[in-house]
């Protein structure tokens, strides 16, 4: 099994050798056994707290490298008329310390009928959808 131990800060010399699907959750793990698409076993032994993105690049100590692609997951995608609902929308998630997407023209986050029927009763338009997700990081790089 390979362990990937760093994230690189630039584009890799060396050829990807495969691509880790995580999902939202699983880029937020540090220290984990994960599979690649291909079957392969790769275990991430990174220094606590770092999130991966989709497009990263991680590298064993041996120099193999892996690109980290955001797997497509359940979501909910709210939308509104205009701007102002959907920020409206934003902070009432932000209080619930709800893992968000934020876009100028959309919302993402993990499907939950209680939040969905709440943004429904605020005149929001909800659907599901299997998608990439992207949450903010947080104030501070992290989540609590």
């Amino acid at each position: 099994m390979t362990t990937l131990t760093q994230r690189l800060t630039v584009s890799p010399q060396a050829a990807v050798a495969l691509t880790l699907a995580l999902t939202a959750e699983e880029r937020t793990r540090s220290r984990y056994r994960f599979e690649s698409l291909d079957g392969q076993s790769v275990y991430l032994q990174l220094p606590r707290g770092t999130v991966l993105r989709d497009g990263d690049f991680l590298q064993s100590d041996d120099g193999f490298v892996v690109q980290v692609s955001a797997k497509p997951e359940p979501v909910l995608t709210v939308t509104a008329e205009s701007e102002l609902p959907l920020l409206q929308a934003a902070y009432h998630l932000g209080n619930r310390h709800v893992p968000l997407e934020i876009m100028p023209t959309y919302l993402r986050l993990s499907p939950d009928p209680v939040l969905r029927a709440l943004l429904e009763h605020r005149g929001l338009h909800v659907v599901e959808e299997v998608q990439p997700f992207h949450p903010e990081a947080g104030a501070y790089g992290h989540g609590h």
